[in-house]
């Protein structure tokens, strides 16, 4: 109830907020405000809210999908402590680079990962030596125009009532989405009934050439934290789990986790937290404190890697830390459609090297 009121206290300044997003649409859509084009294929993955709507995993996907292209990402770096524009190297940290920008890194040895507030000056850098850019979270960011935008919006969210910023989590107006190649729907139930997937489309209203797609999550195996040690999430049957998040959505880990035991307790920060030596103090105490003889901590995959910093070692490295990998796949047919878009743009608006 409170949260309520204060959204309405806010709806003014949400108003305010619409007025000068539009006009800075419209300044784009007339040509005043330009944007900069490139000679390569640049492939932009994002969304109308702030976070949740699965765009880690969908960049994962790309990157999957393009294999044998020489693959570039170019992310802004939220959360970064630095400036300017960093080629991530072994060095890289989620303070120097971010955290997803440094998840990319390290899992994806063949990709270049970059990060640049100025989405430009970051493709000029990257242009010569890279036959395919995939711009992370720049949607709204219209200096730059990409050949290709993939638009996410999540399964659960669509049909609600949402507010812009700052009253609700939406940081452009729901017209935007017009300016996409592809809408979609991620973190859909599976099976995905007909029905669903007719009232996803129906709520879009795309444009003729607009296919509305629909994805789910796959989780991996539990993963250590320090440790080559792995674990399938049936072995964490009835245990006690201790679960850190700081990510934006963790509705939909919490409701995966449920398939296997219902004894969860879970500490919730917002996206991209910096954990603090007293948040992982108070983890320890608690898990410790537990009382259950099955137990185990359970974090997400870019949690992971601001977890690793220094300092954090000490305190958990005897305890059993795993994060949880997922994956963005998407339903037979969609997954077709998909594939071939991509690959034919890909294909089509190649240079000759």
């Amino acid at each position: 109830m409170l949260v309520n009121y204060l959204r309405l206290l806010l709806l003014p300044f949400s108003w305010v907020y619409a007025m000068a997003v539009v006009l800075r649409k419209k300044l784009y859509d007339w040509g005043i405000m330009r944007s900069v084009s490139f000679d390569l294929p640049i492939i932009c993955v994002g969304n109308l809210a702030v976070g949740g709507s699965g765009k880690t995993p969908t960049t994962e996907y790309l990157v999957r999908l393009l294999d044998g292209y020489k693959v570039a990402i170019l992310s802004r770096g939220y959360g970064r402590k630095t400036k300017g524009f960093i080629l991530a190297d072994h060095r890289a940290t989620a303070e120097t680079i971010g955290d997803e920008p440094l998840q990319y890194y390290q899992k994806f040895k063949q990709v270049t990962v970059a990060v640049c507030e100025d989405r430009v000056a970051g493709v000029r850098q990257l242009q010569n030596n890279h036959d395919v850019i995939i711009l992370d979270d720049a949607f709204q960011h219209r200096a730059i125009k990409a050949g290709f935008n993939i638009l996410l919006f999540e399964f659960r969210k669509l049909g609600t009532l949402q507010f812009l910023l700052p009253a609700g989590n939406l940081r452009d107006v729901f017209a935007s989405r017009k300016r996409a190649d592809v809408l979609l729907v991620t973190k859909s139930p599976v099976p995905l009934l007909h029905v669903a997937q007719q009232a996803s489309i129906n709520e879009l209203q795309p444009n003729n050439n607009q296919p509305v797609l629909h994805a789910y999550l796959k989780y991996g195996q539990l993963q250590h934290l320090y440790k080559e040690d792995s674990l399938p999430l049936q072995s964490i049957k009835d245990f006690e789990v201790f679960l850190l998040t700081g990510i934006a959505n963790p509705a939909p880990l919490i409701e995966e986790l449920q398939k296997y035991t219902q004894s969860i307790k879970h500490e919730a920060f917002r996206d991209h937290y910096a954990f603090k030596t007293a948040d992982i103090s108070k983890l320890k105490s608690a898990f410790e404190a537990g009382t259950k003889k099955e137990k185990i901590i359970i974090t997400t995959e870019k949690d992971s890697k601001r977890l690793r910093a220094t300092g954090f070692e000490d305190l958990l490295v005897n305890l059993p830390v795993y994060y949880l990998p997922i994956e963005v796949e998407l339903f037979e047919e969609d997954k077709i459609t998909f594939d071939e878009l991509i690959l034919d743009y890909v294909k089509s608006n190649r240079r000759n090297r």
